[in-house]
């Protein structure tokens, strides 16, 4: 179940990207055409965070995949999250880009959430400019869910795996 999780996100993506080069170029009455299934998941938010790591300087509890080199100098890794405040049943996925390139950097995302039960939702980042030298945090919706889960992830295409539970 793992590895086709993580081949259906990295699916999902290689499609927003291919449908945002599409839409780009077609006119703009296509641009509904191209939207395929990507259109089925939730949208989630860009959040950027300039030189500021994401994980640190949070009170949340992250637990996340390996990083992985994108192209040069853009590391991605996927991460589960699970809020320290109130009962701590708050918990969502994030793909978290740094870009030490000098230009920005363009970034699609998606990542769900799992429990030992199955699926519990998707979300994807439309494409977004990641700031030179710095770090952007695509975050699906905040649900709330008292079991342990983890997220599957992709950017641009290429697989970021499945981070431990959080």
């Amino acid at each position: 179940m793992t590895a086709k999780r993580a081949r259906r996100i990295t699916t999902r993506v290689t499609r927003m990207v291919a449908g945002s080069t599409a839409a780009l170029t077609a006119v703009v009455g296509l641009s509904l055409a191209t939207a395929g299934s990507a259109a089925a998941a939730e949208s989630g938010s860009w959040r950027p965070y300039g030189n500021t790591n994401p994980i640190t300087s949070s009170t949340s509890l992250w637990r996340c995949a390996r990083t992985v080199h994108i192209e040069s100098d853009v590391l991605a890794q996927v991460c589960a999250v699970r809020a320290s405040n109130g009962n701590g049943n708050g918990v969502q996925g994030a793909v978290i880009v740094r870009n030490e390139r000098s230009s920005s950097y363009r970034a699609t995302a998606a990542m769900d959430l799992a429990n030992s039960s199955g699926y519990l939702n998707e979300w994807t980042c439309s494409s977004s400019g990641v700031g030179a030298k710095s770090w952007s945090v695509c975050f699906g919706r905040t649900i709330t869910h008292a079991a342990p889960v983890n997220s599957a992830g992709a950017i641009n295409g290429v697989s970021l795996g499945i981070s431990p539970s959080v």
